[in-house]
């Protein structure tokens, strides 16, 4: 199955909300949106204006299932479940209203199954459910009668004994289809009735072979928890739905659930309630919606075929994480074109890292070992680990802009990641190299030294600094969460080889460019910047754009970590940095200038106020990694630019290379 709907509740009020989920779900190939109806806040002041301009909302973008549910409290028999009316014509005439007024916009009517949702209700013993029976069934036959098709809701648990009986009360005899609730892998709860998708959904139709075999099988609500940040599950799990035989399937949910909104159970009851959707709280996009805006269904299962587990071979191989990033990916080729195994190990959430996994792939083979996976996933890389020939770190929170957002979780993937690896390496009882990418932001915004503008750079004053560059031997002081994350993983992978005996190295990058970046804002400015110029978009210059940095071309980072690891015995322990050096130095002015001639058109520029953290200026002297390992930077930032402009142009048919 390639059709696909998802699941999202809205409530009063939230039209902005509804406006972008709709936005994003039509963008990652939805056909259908599932939505309640709930009697209680349709009767609150204001609750008929507000379904007025919903319902029709939804329906003029997507295929509108309508669950009517949550009849009052106070209507209630029993006390224990909202799901049985005093009058139980007061549902079917609610179902009515709701059918004359709005049911232009839609086709079936999901009638809400509420008594069967309560894990402690024995349906059974209780005489009321007879009388629910009658208020569901009569609800379908006047909804069927009227032309519209009714839904029976999704039982959770999944009882057949319950669903034969409602046949036997006649219920599903009226109903056009009945639907199914099941989330395995995330509720503890699920997990001892769950038997997989093949044997629910056959035990359905067996019922509904005996009282409607007309009627149709649909999965009304499933979905994964990313709250153990395993977004590829994810993935895997909606892959896997979509393969179940089901008539439909409606994922729960398009957005994650804000931290300050209470689930059904209460505020933070559970954790797992907060991270079921497709993209986050703050609507950026998980793996499981960008594959779908990439290319649907059809996309979410290559990368499952990708990410398949790997046969284990004889060769320990090279582990890279971050592998499918920017400089991952052109780190694994060059292991990989000699014909050495590599093991990556990245968590997809770069816009475009897919594109670079699936290129590796069709390029290499088995020799490539894709592990989907977070850092803050212990097991995961506690098995990727076990096998590990040596381990090249570079997966991390990259921007400055986001730690500044999202602190703890800027902490949680580079400080916290980095520690979880190193343990993960020191189980394995081996000494296995580890190399990690570090940064210049260790040495903080050095606001001591002082700086003069000439020209189109801000440049150091003292002739001899402007020349070298800044030397390992600057103390470090850290500046800005990203600074103060990632300068923490630079000390523990120093200190492990100390206290630990690891052999292991650290390189402190400068701005590094070229193929398979796809720069953003917020990181990878040389890429972005050519990028915005070649779709003629507005470029944003934050400061005055003679900020200086000495950028470095990928193919000669590549050789930086190949040759530290070359020597790692004898480098172990230490920092080095890594950078284009004085003769790389260039100001993002001099970068545009030159991109502008590269591209025959002046770039569009829009200008913004400084960054917190942006150093002025930063050239990074590489005269020790050259003295110890022969290193240098041999591609100039005019012949690097030059490069990145014709592999953009190369393959102007693949649109993640030009993705702003």
């Amino acid at each position: 199955m390639s059709d696909y709907g998802f699941v999202e509740w809205f409530r009063p009020g939230e039209h902005a909300r509804v406006e972008a989920a709709l936005e994003g779900m039509v963008a990652a190939g939805a056909r259908r949106l599932r939505t309640h109806v709930s009697w209680a806040e349709y009767h609150a002041e204001g609750g008929e204006v507000w379904f007025d301009w919903l319902i029709p909302t939804i329906a003029a973008r997507l295929e509108l299932l309508p669950c009517v549910h949550y009849t009052p409290p106070s209507l209630s028999r029993t006390g224990r479940t909202s799901g049985a009316p005093r009058e139980l014509r007061a549902y079917a005439d609610f179902i009515d209203h709701v059918l004359t007024r709005h049911g232009a916009h839609f086709s079936h009517v999901e009638l809400w199954n509420e008594p069967n949702n309560l894990l402690d209700w024995d349906w059974r013993a209780d005489p009321d459910y007879a009388l629910f029976c009658e208020m569901i069934g009569a609800a379908a036959y006047w909804a069927r009668k009227r032309g519209w098709k009714p839904v029976l809701g999704g039982p959770s648990p999944f009882d057949p004994l319950w669903l034969n009986l409602m046949g036997e009360r006649g219920v599903l005899a009226e109903v056009a289809a009945v639907g199914f609730h099941g989330f395995p892998g995330t509720w503890d709860s699920e997990e001892a009735s769950w038997h997989g998708w093949d044997m629910h959904l056959g035990e359905m139709r067996a019922v509904l072979g005996r009282w409607n075999p007309e009627a149709e099988v649909w999965i009304t609500e499933t979905g994964y928890s990313t709250w153990r940040n395993d977004q590829m599950e994810q993935v895997r799990r909606f892959a896997r739905v979509l393969g179940a035989g089901a008539d439909r399937v409606y994922w729960y949910a398009w957005r994650d659930l804000p931290g300050d909104v209470a689930a059904q159970e209460g505020l933070w009851f559970d954790p797992r309630h907060y991270h079921l959707g497709a993209v986050d709280a703050e609507n950026q996009p998980k793996l499981l919606a960008r594959l779908l805006r990439a290319g649907g269904a059809d996309k979410v299962r290559e990368m499952t075929r990708l990410a398949a587990p790997a046969t284990r071979r004889a060769r320990r191989p090279v582990l890279i994480t971050g592998g499918a990033g920017f400089i991952g990916s052109n780190l694994a080729e060059s292991f990989l074109r000699e014909g050495r195994d590599v093991m990556v190990l990245d968590n997809l959430s770069r816009l475009g890292v897919e594109e670079n996994l699936a290129w590796l792939a069709e390029r290499h083979g088995p020799r490539l070992r894709p592990v989907l996976a977070d850092l803050r996933d212990e097991q995961a890389l506690r098995d990727a680990a076990c096998d590990a020939e040596a381990v090249i770190h570079l997966a991390a929170q990259t921007a400055v802009t986001t730690s500044l957002v999202r602190p703890i979780d800027d902490f949680e993937v580079n400080a916290r990641g980095t520690i979880n690896l190193l343990e993960a390496i020191r189980a394995t009882g081996r000494r296995v190299p580890v190399i990690l990418a570090s940064t210049n932001k260790v040495y903080g915004g050095l606001e001591d030294v002082e700086l003069v503008r000439i020209g189109e750079t801000h440049v150091p004053a003292d002739p001899r600094l402007r020349a070298r560059g800044v030397g390992e031997d600057r103390p470090i002081a850290f500046r800005t969460p990203y600074g103060c994350s990632k300068g923490v993983a630079d000390q523990y992978v120093l200190d492990y080889a100390k206290s630990f005996d690891l052999p292991t190295a650290v390189l402190r990058m400068s701005c590094v460019y070229g193929q398979r970046q796809f720069g953003t804002e917020d990181q990878g400015w040389v890429a972005h910047f050519l990028i915005r110029a070649l779709r003629g978009e507005p470029i944003t210059l934050f400061g005055d754009g003679c900020q200086v940095r000495d950028i470095l071309h990928v193919d000669d980072a590549a050789r930086a970590y190949r040759a530290v690891l070359d020597r790692i015995d004898a480098l172990s322990g230490r920092a080095f940095n890594l950078g284009g050096g004085p003769a790389n130095a260039v100001s993002l002015v001099e970068v545009l200038a030159e991109i502008e001639r590269l591209v025959g058109a002046p770039a569009v520029l829009a200008r913004e106020g400084w960054r917190s953290g942006d150093q002025l200026w930063f050239v990074a002297d590489t005269g020790l990694l050259a003295a110890e390992t022969g290193w240098r930077a041999e591609i100039g930032w005019r012949d690097g630019l030059a490069r990145l402009a014709a592999w953009f142009g190369a393959a102007a048919d693949e649109p993640a290379r030009l993705r702003a």
